[in-house]
């Protein structure tokens, strides 16, 4: 199926190149050829070069040439029928196809696209003259759209009577329900689908409008927004962006879209000076909208809440960037913050905002991990889980890796460690905070080996420990419960909590064959290696690298040296490799606390 030769003939022949280009990007004579500034790259010096004559164009900057099908081409984002199409729809030019079915349904669909075109007049007009727009009109302005928001968005009114517009369009009951404009009640009278709503007229990317979106006023009944039905022949909301018949020519010269959640997001956007900005109409992102997307600019930047719909979206969004080659990145909007209110109170902070936009994955892991208590062990392990349930979701191992170091220095532990956690998280995603609280708290840890031999051979143990051992707070209460009460249940009321639910679990299990020597030498390595990593971390945070040098070259020597030891005898001899280590610990931990 395709166009006829002689009608895309008739349609270059018939568009006016200059007309069409000057659209896009101011030209000027120049003896017989119109020169300007490139629509296809930045540029101060014009090199762009259109001959009417020819009714062909050429830059001498970046090369790109053609004739106006392919201007538009370019332009437009359209493939060869689209932009045929396109200008013969400029130039009244009725097109025929090789395929008769396929001219009727393009006629029927153009027609179809004409009844919406007039229909989104109707209601502009109405919303501009009629009295009964007062009321919305006052809504309007309230929220801080004047008249030329008004008439740029051709925003409108749908009077309340029940077939206003179909009496003004006079179409078949089918025209009316194909548009999607009407239908046909059970007294066989038409009726309007939109009734006493704000009308936002919905454009393809050629910026032919095929639906609407209409929003009750504040003090109306029924749903605060009604879309265009989906059985419509011309609207299709899996596939369609609100704004991007606007937003096209930024994207295009930016590389970057801004994608929202509504109608008024994107006009927010528009009022902050940020046009690249398009929205889903009523749904979430679909592959054809990324698809879509990936036609006009590489990078995506979301504007709403990518935490809390991130997780479900987190395996479409990798899967689209390895598929259309695109970027994704988030836009850290304040807490509940709606972009056309910050456009009118703050739009400096939202230009900041997308300016500041980081990618996906990153966004999403400094959230999970500015969420967690970095102040203390147990937080930070929690919160190193739960970043690396969200890092194991990406598909490429080489991304998941750049994270592993970044997590572990914020988090003050050992790279080992949050790669053992990387493991531990399953890949097929129910990543998130209580898989990450699972993988912390039901492992048989060192630490909760050692309280088990407190609890059944306290006599072989209690003399070797320290609260600096225990890095998992809810272990460290347990162990002091312990060392402070020589009653178990007494240990148990003064832990209470978690910590109470450690020691009654831990009490019941069997201890017989625990080694109270490697034990210990676990615990002192596990702490050492904590105490390390945090050295390691402040020397990068702070850039003194020599003044951290000492302790840590005496820690790491040491731990080597630990793991070097031949297995002991459970004796007390066996402790004494590990005391002047423990000291250390001890201290160093007594002296970060006083200072």
């Amino acid at each position: 199926m395709g166009i006829l030769d002689d009608d895309i003939r008739r349609v270059r022949e018939q568009s006016d190149i200059v007309g069409i280009v000057t659209q896009y990007t101011q030209l000027k004579k120049s003896g017989r050829q119109w020169m300007g500034l490139c629509p296809f790259h930045g540029e101060k010096t014009p090199s762009f070069s259109v001959s009417q004559e020819k009714a062909v164009f050429y830059c001498f900057g970046c090369q790109v040439q053609g004739d106006v099908i392919d201007f538009v081409r370019e332009m437009e984002h359209l493939d060869f029928a689209g932009s045929v199409e396109y200008l013969a729809n400029k130039a009244n030019i009725t097109l025929r196809y090789t395929d008769a079915n396929e001219s009727k349904k393009r006629g029927r669909r153009h027609s179809l696209v004409e009844a919406v075109g007039e229909a989104a007049d109707f209601y502009h007009r109405r919303l501009l003259e009629g009295d009964d727009g007062g009321p919305a009109r006052s809504y309007l302005r309230a929220r801080g759209y004047d008249g030329d928001i008004v008439r740029t968005f051709s925003i409108g009114w749908a009077p309340e009577e029940w077939d206003s517009l179909a009496r003004h369009l006079h179409l078949s009951t089918e025209d009316l329900q194909g548009a999607g404009l009407g239908g046909l009640n059970k007294r066989g009278k038409q009726y309007d689908f939109f009734r006493a709503r704000i009308m936002f007229p919905i454009f393809d990317e050629r910026g032919d409008a095929v639906g609407f979106g209409g929003r009750k006023l504040p003090d109306a009944e029924g749903p605060k927004y009604k879309n265009t039905s989906d059985q419509s022949e011309v609207y299709d909301k899996g596939r369609l962006l609100y704004g991007l018949n606007w937003a096209k020519t930024e994207a295009g010269r930016m590389d970057e879209i801004v994608v929202c959640e509504g109608y008024t997001d994107v006009i927010g956007f528009h009022q902050a000076g940020i046009e690249r900005s398009v929205a889903t109409c009523g749904t979430a992102m679909t592959a054809d909208h990324a698809r879509k997307l990936a036609r006009f600019a590489p990078r995506i930047v979301l504007a709403y809440d990518a935490d809390g719909a991130g997780q479900a979206a987190a395996e479409r969004v990798y899967a689209w960037e390895e598929e259309f080659g695109l970027r994704f990145a988030v836009a850290a909007l304040p807490e509940g913050a709606d972009p056309g209110d910050m456009a009118r109170s703050d739009p400096d902070g939202l230009g900041r905002a997308i300016a500041e936009a980081r990618p996906f994955l990153e966004f999403r892991v400094d959230r999970a991990l500015g969420r967690g208590d970095l102040d203390t062990m147990e937080g930070r392990a929690l919160a190193a889980a739960e970043a690396m349930a969200l890092v194991t979701e990406h598909p490429n191992p080489l991304v998941r890796d750049q994270y592993v170091v970044s997590i572990a220095d914020r988090c003050r532990v050992s790279v080992e460690e949050v790669r053992r956690l990387a493991r531990s998280v399953p890949r097929s995603g129910g990543g998130g905070r209580e898989a990450s609280q699972a993988a912390v708290s039901t492992r048989l840890t060192p630490e909760h080996q050692a309280i088990r031999l407190l609890i059944h051979r306290p006599d072989e143990l209690a003399a070797h420990l320290d609260p600096v051992l225990f890095g998992d707070l809810t272990t460290r209460t347990a162990y002091q419960a312990l060392a402070g009460h020589e009653d178990l249940h007494a240990a148990r009321e003064a832990a209470g909590g978690g910590s109470a639910d450690l020691l009654g679990r831990l009490a019941v299990q069997d201890a017989t064959d625990d080694d109270p020597v490697g034990v210990v030498h676990r615990l002192v390595s596990l702490a050492a290696e904590r105490a390390a990593v945090e050295l390691e971390a402040e020397a990068r945070e702070s850039g003194d690298l020599a003044s951290y040098h000492l302790p840590i070259s005496y820690l790491r020597t040491t731990i080597i040296g630990l793991r070097e030891l031949p297995v002991f005898d459970e004796n007390e001899t066996g402790f004494e490799p590990v005391e002047a280590l423990l000291r250390w610990l001890v201290e160093y931990s007594e002296g970060r606390a006083d200072g």
